[in-house]
């Protein structure tokens, strides 16, 4: 799932809203007007929480459950927690929520007449990794994706007032391109939960076995598995950017990061000649900001 996976300590909303500063691309910056800051930092809680859930990365304790109305003794069960997830989600729409990152979305949801589509999609994501833990063709993959990650760029869209169905089809390109690139990051950490998100049948045809991937460094066919799908995710991106193009102003600078952050991170991904195993390569801010003038410049 989308951004970084790290135990939740301490306030359950102000941890959960803190992971964003660690993603990929940026969340809600400060470059954007106030209104727009809270409402995506609302929706990123949002996104956050449930993949939290989904990957069972929620602090001990059981503040979440006991926020949701689950019992301690259940708060292990990450269905039952979705359930009650989902349920809370819910109250959005028609009710009282009782979990405060849940409260804090109510306000965006009926500012901005969102629908309920795009935040069950992200939880019937969290579902799927509960089910599914291998994925057999790239379609698979882009399915899961359709689940997973492109419902954010829908409602970045929506919040900001400039969705059509071409910046849609756009939008769902680029965050397919940074779910890819977040499972590439993520080999290791994913093989550790017993998840693998490389499409089987790449695996096949460059040789790889999954006893490859719990190697401490990548051999040569992972590296060429691992160069495919970044290209694969490269080529979205370029399908995606002129999304930014059709906008204008500081959603445009925001847009821009999106890509950038994507490009940036296959960057350093391949500066580290695609072997991602020992830990996820990550790009620096200085190559994030040249990726983003790149991008800004209609080039790349």
């Amino acid at each position: 799932m989308t951004g970084t996976r790290t135990t939740r300590l301490g306030d359950p909303e102000r941890d959960t809203l803190a992971k964003a500063a660690a993603e990929n691309f940026p969340v809600a910056p400060f470059f954007l007007p106030r209104a727009w800051r809270a409402d995506l930092m609302a929706v990123y809680g949002f996104a956050r929480l449930v993949d939290d859930i989904g990957d069972g990365d929620l602090a001990p304790g059981g503040a979440d459950a006991r926020l949701l109305g689950v019992a301690p003794d259940r708060a292990d069960d990450r269905v039952i927690m979705l359930d009650a997830f989902e349920a809370d989600l819910r109250r959005v729409f028609d009710g009282e929520p009782r979990h405060p990152l849940l409260r804090r979305l109510r306000p965006t949801v009926r500012r901005h007449a969102l629908t309920p589509e795009p935040f069950l999609g992200l939880i019937a994501a969290n579902r799927q990794d509960q089910l599914v833990s291998r994925y057999e063709t790239y379609d698979d993959l882009l399915a899961y994706c359709e689940l997973s990650a492109n419902p954010v760029g829908r409602l970045v869209l929506a919040v900001t007032g400039t969705s059509t169905p071409e910046r849609v089809r756009r939008s769902d390109a680029i965050c397919t391109a940074l779910q890819i690139v977040e499972h590439l990051q993520d080999v290791t950490e994913d093989l550790g939960r017993d998840r693998i998100y490389l499409p089987a049948e790449d695996m096949k045809r460059f040789h790889v076995q999954e006893s490859d991937l719990a190697a401490r460094s990548a051999g040569a066919s992972v590296r060429a598995l691992v160069a495919f799908e970044g290209q694969r995710a490269r080529d979205l991106l370029t399908e995606g950017a002129p999304l930014v193009g059709s906008v204008h102003g500081r959603l445009r600078l925001l847009l821009a990061g999106f890509v950038a952050g994507g490009r940036a991170a296959l960057d350093a991904i391949a500066a580290a000649e695609y072997d991602v195993l020992p830990g996820p390569p990550r790009p620096g801010k200085l190559q994030r900001l040249r990726e983003a003038g790149v991008t800004l410049r209609g080039k790349g």
